[in-house]
Parts: C-alpha cells; sequence; structure tokens
C-alpha cells in the first residue's frame, strides 16, 4: 500500500515537531545528568502521568490486545487488565516512598536500601541485565510491531523498516533528554489515541462488518465478547485458571514486568523521580493506571474483534499479504485492518502508530542509558566523570541499545510469545519488590537469588523442558515422572512452578545470610520513613536516639484507597464495554459502582496526603 501526498504530509508533519521540541530542549538536557534523566525533578502530576501512557502505549501494544482477543476473546485480556492492581499499589503506597528516596535512577536505591559489596555488585549487574538485556528485548518487540506494520502498510522490508525507524528515533532520543521525552509525549498520545479511535470506527463501518449491530452478533465473534471467562463450562476450565484466576491472584504480585513492577520501578520510577514533590508523583501514577486501564483498550478490542471477520484465521492473513507470510501471527490482524483506511487518516493512523513507536522506545532509551550511566559508568567506570562526559556517554549508549534492539527484532516473530517469555523471566521475583520497603531482613542476597533462580527455570522451561518431557515419555519409563513432566507443560503450570521456586529460594537465603548492616538500616529508615511492623526492631533503635519518625504509617490507608480505585477503574472498564454492547442496564450499574468508589476514593485520598 501507497500513502498519497496528504499521507506523507501528515506524517513529516509529525516527524517535524518532534525533532523541533528535542531541539529545542538540547542545550538544557545537556547541562547534567539530572536534567538528562530526570528533568531537573520539576516536572507536573499530569505531564508526567501522560508520558507514562503515551510509553505503555506502543506499536506492539495494539498487537498484543489483537492476538490475546484473537486468540482468547476479550476476556483474555485480563492477563494484563490484573497488573491494575499492582498499579493501584504504587500509587497509594509506593510513589510517595520513592520520590522520597531522592536518588536518581530506582538501582541506586540499592545502595541506600542494602550495604556492602553485595548491594553494590546488584546495582552494577542489574544496570547491564536490565539496562540491556531486558531492555533490548522489549524494544525488539515494540519495533518487531513496526515491521509488520511497516510490511502490511507500506510494503517495507523488515531490514528497510528497521533502520527507518531505528535511525529516527535514536537521532530524537539522544537531543532532549527526559524533559523532550515528556514534551512530545504530550502531543504523541493525543495523536495516538486519535489514530486508534479512527481505526476503529473505519472497522465498524466495512460492509462485511456491518456496524457495531453486524460485530456484535457475527457467529465468529458473539464467543469473543465476554469480559469475564465462564465460571461454570467445564470445558474452559483450563482457560479460566490461565487467563483470570493465575493474573488476578497471583501474577500481579509475583512477576516483574517493565511498567508493571509490584513496588514500581524502572521508567515508571524515573517518572515519579522527575516529579516535583510527592503528592505530583502520586498523582502522576494514578492517571497513568486509570487511562491505561479504563480509556484505551476499546478501540484496539473493536479492530481486533473486526479482524475475526475479515481475517478469520492465519491462513486468511498469509493470502493478503504473502509478502509478510513468514511473520504472520494473530498480532498481525490489526496492521491488517489499517490497509481499509482512506487518504488522510491513514496517514494520521501511521503517524499515531510512529508516534507511539518513538514514545516508547524514546523512554526506554533514556531509561536504559541511565542505568548504564549512573548505575554502572559512573559507579564502577569512572567515578569521578564530569557532567559533561556523562551525558555524552548517555548520548553514545542510547544509540547502541537502539541499535542492539533493532538487529533483535529481526530475529523475533509474536508479541504474545516476547510477553510470555518476559512473564517467566521475571516470575517470582515481585514480592521482594513488594516487601523489600516494609522489612528490615531482607537483604541484596535476597535479590540475587530471587533474579538466577527466577531466570535459570525461565529458560529450562522455555527451551530444554519440552525435550526433557518428550524423552521420558518416549522411554515409557518412570510413567509419574512422565507425566509430572508433561503437566509442566502448560503455561500458567510453568508459570505458579517457577513462582513457587524462586520464592522458597529467596526467602531460605534471606534467612541464611547476613542482615543488611545496622548503620544502612538506620539510614534508610531515616530517609524513607517506610514505618510498620517489620521496622520495629529499627524504629526501636531510632527512638533510642531521639529521632521519632515524622510520618505515621499509612500502609493500611494506602491499601484501602488502592482497593477503591481498582474497584473506580475495573467499573469504568466494564461500563464502557457494556456500552459498546448495548447492554444498558449493566452499563448503568457499573457506571454507578465507578462513581460511587470514586467518590470515596476522593475523600479516602484527602486523608493519606495530610
Amino acid at each position: 500500500m501507497l500513502l498519497s501526498p496528504i499521507d506523507w504530509g501528515i506524517v513529516g508533519l509529525f516527524f517535524l515537531l518532534s525533532l523541533v521540541i528535542g531541539i529545542a530542549v538540547t542545550k538544557r538536557a545537556g547541562s547534567d545528568t539530572t536534567e538528562f534523566f530526570a528533568a531537573g525533578r520539576s516536572m507536573p502530576w499530569w505531564l508526567l502521568g501522560v508520558s507514562m501512557v503515551a510509553t505503555t502505549f506502543s506499536t506492539d501494544t495494539p498487537n498484543l490486545v489483537t492476538d490475546i482477543v484473537r486468540k482468547n476473546g476479550v476476556s483474555g485480556n485480563w492477563v494484563w487488565w490484573a497488573f491494575l492492581l499492582t498499579g493501584m499499589l504504587t500509587v497509594f503506597v509506593y510513589a510517595r516512598l520513592w520520590r522520597r528516596s531522592g536518588v536518581l535512577t530506582d538501582l541506586e536505591f540499592y545502595e541506600l536500601r542494602y550495604s556492602g559489596r553485595s548491594a553494590a555488585f546488584l546495582r552494577g549487574f542489574r544496570a547491564i541485565y536490565l539496562g540491556v538485556f531486558f531492555n533490548v528485548i522489549v524494544m525488539a518487540s515494540v519495533s518487531l510491531a513496526a515491521i509488520k506494520i511497516g510490511g502490511v502498510l507500506l510494503n517495507l522490508t523488515p531490514v528497510q523498516t528497521i533502520l527507518i525507524a531505528c535511525t529516527i528515533t535514536a537521532i530524537y532520543s539522544t537531543l532532549g533528554g527526559l524533559r523532550g521525552v515528556l514534551y512530545t509525549d504530550l502531543f504523541q498520545f493525543v495523536m495516538a489515541m486519535v489514530g486508534a479511535i479512527g481505526a476503529a470506527v473505519v472497522a465498524l463501518r466495512l460492509p462485511q462488518v456491518g456496524g457495531l449491530t453486524g460485530l456484535l452478533s457475527h457467529p465468529e465473534v458473539q464467543g469473543k465478547l465476554a469480559l469475564l471467562p465462564d465460571f461454570t463450562a467445564p470445558d474452559q476450565r483450563q482457560a479460566l485458571i490461565a487467563l483470570f484466576l493465575m493474573p488476578i491472584m497471583v501474577q500481579w504480585w509475583s512477576v516483574w514486568y517493565p511498567g508493571s513492577e509490584p513496588g514500581g520501578g524502572s521508567y515508571i520510577a524515573q517518572r515519579m523521580l522527575a516529579a516535583k514533590n510527592e503528592n505530583h508523583a502520586l498523582g502522576s501514577v494514578f492517571l497513568f493506571n486509570a487511562a491505561h486501564y479504563a480509556l484505551r483498550p476499546w478501540p484496539w478490542i473493536i479492530v481486533a474483534l473486526c479482524s475475526i471477520i475479515i481475517y478469520p484465521d492465519l491462513n486468511a492473513l498469509r493470502e493478503a499479504f504473502p509478502h509478510v507470510a513468514s511473520r504472520v501471527n494473530d498480532d498481525m490482524g490489526y496492521s491488517a485492518m489499517l490497509t481499509f483506511l482512506p487518504a488522510g487518516l491513514l496517514g494520521l493512523v501511521v503517524a499515531s502508530l510512529i508516534a507511539a513507536y518513538m514514545s516508547t522506545i524514546s523512554t526506554h532509551l533514556n531509561w536504559g542509558a541511565s542505568y548504564l550511566v549512573n548505575d554502572f559508568y559512573r559507579r564502577f567506570v569512572r567515578p569521578n566523570s564530569s557532567e559533561w562526559e556523562l551525558v555524552q556517554v548517555g548520548r553514545v549508549f542510547t544509540i547502541l541499545l537502539m541499535v542492539m534492539a533493532g538487529l533483535v527484532a529481526l530475529a523475533m516473530e509474536s508479541a504474545l510469545d516476547n510477553f510470555k517469555i518476559m512473564l517467566m523471566v521475571g516470575a517470582g521475583t515481585g514480592l521482594i519488590f513488594i516487601l523489600r520497603w516494609f522489612w528490615w531482613r531482607i537483604n541484596a542476597a535476597s535479590e540475587i537469588t530471587a533474579m538466577i533462580v527466577s531466570f535459570i527455570v525461565a529458560v529450562y522451561f522455555r527451551f530444554f523442558h519440552g525435550q526433557v518431557a518428550f524423552m521420558l515419555a518416549e522411554t515409557g519409563s518412570y510413567k509419574a515422572v512422565a507425566d509430572f513432566a508433561g503437566l509442566l507443560m502448560n503455561d500458567w503450570i510453568q508459570l505458579l512452578f517457577t513462582i513457587g521456586i524462586t520464592t522458597v529460594s529467596w526467602v531460605l537465603v534471606t534467612y541464611l545470610t547476613k542482615p543488611v548492616s545496622e548503620e544502612s538500616l538506620l539510614n534508610f529508615c531515616r530517609t524513607i520513613q517506610p514505618g510498620g511492623p517489620g521496622w520495629a526492631r529499627i524504629t526501636a533503635l531510632l527512638e533510642k536516639e531521639d529521632v521519632a519518625p515524622s510520618r505515621a504509617w499509612q500502609v493500611p490507608q494506602g491499601i484501602l484507597c488502592m482497593l477503591l480505585g481498582c474497584v473506580s477503574i475495573y467499573s469504568a472498564l466494564f461500563a464502557t464495554g457494556y456500552l459498546i454492547y448495548g447492554r444498558y442496564r449493566l452499563c448503568a450499574l457499573t457506571a454507578f459502582l465507578a462513581v460511587a468508589a470514586s467518590l470515596l476514593l476522593a475523600r479516602q485520598w484527602r486523608r493519606l496526603v495530610q
């Protein structure tokens, strides 16, 4: 498909505006590392919140949602909707603690919370592990979506798409630092939402779809519409466990995933650390979660449902796009639906997808470079580096990360597969990130153990377990062992098994190793004032020094706000869905519940921030 001149004009204008913003703040961004990586710690809550939403609205997100809906229906989205629980916990418990820490990156936190060589090792190792390994995988997944969109809409080869996308984004990301990212995220998010809604409207108007009425009555779609899994159908039991019960009961607190970390972290922590104060940090994360879960999903879901009618299976997609047949998966359904867009709107949607790509990649580049500069280069390579040198090194790392992500993207095939790999590698580590703020006994060895064990178990399940299970089944010996190995072929059982092994391992290591030095624990309590029974021993020592905590323990009040926030946002999500489905009684009921929960939340929120 070729874009018309008006389409190219829209795309060109978008690139021009992005570059103008980047150039406008280049001088200020290059003044020091605090400005380049934390925007001078002066950003308002609304800008930070919109930036978080824009970052998580990447080119691979509609593809991921489409993959989920085509395979498992709308209710399959609970695999990521469940992370709202994590997000609300970050809002009302951890956002103020992060801002109170005063660190430049969340990895710097390690040497505030822990002590000795193990803390330094953990900080440096995770700078490479997260800043390079995890970060490159995430960016490659986003770039994979760009490859599929470029192939479907513009008839570009994967190499051409990667060269264009990487070059433009790397140049833009090295100019303005985090401040430039935040400013461009604002208009990029608006463009992305307009494009997503426009794509949904056009998809519904296709003759094959026949509007909302035709979509909702189509036999291929009706079985995909439920917002919750069927709790009564025996044949749906496995899907119920894997797609709803596991995420809502276990996954949200036990699994580390970029952007949805238990206790906050990565670029979410980066935004909180860039806030004006604690209350702005709290407000920014709440805005992000409200928009991320209640506002954005439905345009993507509508397009995904329409794609089931137009392209009912993978063969239909392969026949329609033979030049990318080797990379066809259900996640391509979203890109395929965009080929029906008219001139003008097509340019807007393409620009919105480029905006989504750039906002996500620029954030990850800045975040990953901040780890490599602040937590590796300055900490271990050249501790006496000047601020100018550190900013220049950050720009070099930015380019290198982009090149690596582009190369990895060329070897990837599916957004959903990448999502599952990320969940497995982070399984079992989440509880540490929640408890390390509120239990003095956790130490650096706890985190090192969790990280290593979860990685080893995930690699085994991903690359070796299938072969082992097949060999056991073929031999016919050790039937009980073979049956158990066969049982572990299910994704949700593997995830649960990984969580269990990892959690038991780090808890044992916690008790078998020495605690953090008393001096570090006292300093942490003086700075953060976490409070609660988990710090009773350290608080007692502070009281002997006549250093009484100036803040009451607010976790119970924070958890109450968390629950009210979840009810409010989930109810708004459901109300929107029932309105689209034409189920007006359920829409009115869930809308009333959303309003009531929001009013109660506002009251409790005021008490929390007093």
